[in-house]
């Protein structure tokens, strides 16, 4: 059981959870144009969505606050998370003919699972789904980063309704007359991995101090950790978008992908001083929106191709414009927040 906020505390804020629970498909799928705004706005489609990716990365952010774990948790619940979506619910881990794989289907194929496209999907989703919307919200709602969301009774609905997309996502994905049926040794490895993961992220020890409140610390290499943040991203897309078109093999593209995201972490905490990286909300912002830099640039060419394309992108252009006014915005305000006295920044809740 998860414990709940001591006696006394402030009611429990609505606004982080909802914005959270929207802002994640928002970034996992319409901006990254998987959902484009035709698909994403149709309300069934944006209640499944919602309780697949909100409720994920509502109950991931729960669970790592309840712990007292930091980032390497959080990483490691998204991994949890993106198996349960692509592995789980739309099985694409091992069908080699889900409309998103392409060639990642037959590259890199090997005892029933596309191990590329696995490889791939893990570290988008356990980043971009996960990681970045959290972060985002946090420093949007600086007051209650360190408070619970959710209820007992709302975390088991979100995991009810998460449960109920990845048994739709079982039946029904890709095609209902056709459906494809995974193989049950590997859906079981699977199903254990994700415990296993869950099992580790709880005993990850946790960070030695919290992170510097707003104001306390002055923001250092904004642009250094936010250009290294789009490379790194760009840099894992071409590994896995371009490559598996070359001669080279499936395993020597997977290590590079790796190699890719070691290198910029390992370049992200050298500019943050050490590890783990003690970062200010500046430097935060800074690596979220050069992460999401490289999906935003992508939008209106994702709409300038509409015509190659089997889905409706129809405004993908508006899409990455209104993540770009809306990053710009949360920047401006939290540079406004670092300029503050310490006095003048609005201290936490007591806990």
């Amino acid at each position: 059981m998860l414990p709940e906020p001591k006696a006394g505390t402030s009611r429990r804020p609505r606004a982080p959870g909802w914005t959270l629970f929207f802002l994640a498909p928002a970034v996992g799928e319409l901006l990254s144009g998987s959902s484009p705004p035709v698909e994403f706005f149709n309300p069934f489609n944006l209640l499944l969505l919602s309780a697949l990716y909100g409720g994920g990365a509502l109950l991931v952010r729960e669970w790592t606050l309840a712990w007292h774990k930091g980032w390497p948790s959080l990483l490691g619940l998204g991994v949890a998370y993106a198996i349960i979506e692509e592995g789980l619910c739309c099985k694409s881990f091992f069908d080699p003919h889900w409309p998103d794989v392409g060639i990642l289907g037959s590259y890199g194929r090997w005892l029933g699972v596309n191990w590329v496209w696995t490889v791939h999907l893990t570290g988008y989703h356990a980043v971009v789904s996960i990681l970045v919307p959290i972060t985002l919200v946090e420093l949007a709602f600086p007051e209650q980063r360190d408070t619970r969301w959710v209820g007992p009774q709302m975390r088991w609905l979100l995991a009810l309704g998460l449960t109920a997309v990845v048994m739709l996502g079982l039946l029904a994905f890709p095609d209902a007359r056709h459906p494809f049926r995974p193989p049950p040794v590997g859906y079981v490895l699977a199903m254990l991995s994700v415990v296993l993961l869950v099992w580790l992220a709880a005993r990850l020890p946790a960070p030695a101090t919290p992170g510097p409140a707003t104001g306390e610390k002055a923001p250092r290499h904004l642009l250094r950790l936010g250009l290294t943040a789009f490379l790194g991203t760009l840099g894992w897309f071409l590994v896995f978008w371009v490559l598996p078109h070359s001669s080279l093999p499936p395993g020597v593209t997977m290590g590079l992908g790796v190699i890719c995201a070691g290198v910029a972490v390992g370049l992200i905490c050298r500019l943050a001083g050490g590890y783990p990286p003690d970062l200010v909300p500046l430097q935060r912002w800074a690596l979220c929106t050069g992460t999401l830099a490289f999906l935003i640039l992508l939008a209106p060419v994702q709409e300038a191709t509409n015509a190659q394309r089997p889905d409706n992108t129809t405004g993908m252009t508006a899409v990455g414009l209104g993540f770009l006014l809306g990053l710009l915005w949360l920047g401006w305000r939290l540079r406004r927040e670092a300029l503050l006295p310490p006095t003048l920044v609005a201290p936490p809740p007591c806990a």
